[in-house]
């Protein structure tokens, strides 16, 4: 299987870039178990641009959503039409126990996608983690469990809320 981890922010200008990027970095994947299931978090940015790169590709995609006691739960707003544009298109979605409103429950929502997959697509732009998003975290995190990492930021993508670049060396 297949993750995607990133940021949600990105410019609305900016989605078909990255969906295209996705869609390469797909392309080039062996379609033997590694890249032919999708697993991903449904929302905005990286997983709505993931969801559509994995149908374009004609890969089965998986969306998970946030439950409490077996129940699904509110999305936030920013994330609302993402999900549902993607429960059209996926094969099947999973409720995972995670609050959506809260940093560290979606933190540890992803790391458990990113644990269970053989591959990590991450949408970033190399800036730290900060209060908002944990892209750069997540994609130490697969790296330190030795899952491959491919970094996607195509040249033009751009974020709601510019945030300054780490290092070069970090992509």
């Amino acid at each position: 299987m297949i993750t995607v981890v990133g940021h949600a922010d990105l410019k609305p200008e900016s989605l078909a870039l990255v969906e295209r990027k996705l869609r390469q970095a797909l392309d080039r994947l062996p379609e033997g178990p590694e890249g032919a299931v999708g697993l991903v978090r449904a929302g905005a940015g990286a997983g709505l641009a993931f969801g559509r790169a994995m149908v374009g590709a004609g890969r089965a995609l998986i969306a998970v959503l946030p439950a409490r006691d077996g129940l699904m739960t509110p999305l936030p707003r920013s994330d609302a039409d993402a999900a549902r544009e993607l429960l059209r298109v996926c094969l099947c979605a999973r409720l995972e126990a995670f609050d959506p409103a809260e940093r560290s429950s979606r933190i540890t929502a992803d790391e458990q996608l990113v644990a269970e997959c053989d591959r990590v697509l991450a949408v970033w732009d190399g800036s730290s983690t900060d209060g908002c998003d944990a892209t750069a975290h997540l994609v130490a995190y697969a790296r330190a469990r030795g899952i491959p990492v491919e970094i996607v930021w195509p040249r033009g993508a751009a974020r709601r809320r510019a945030r300054p670049v780490t290092s070069a060396a970090a992509r």
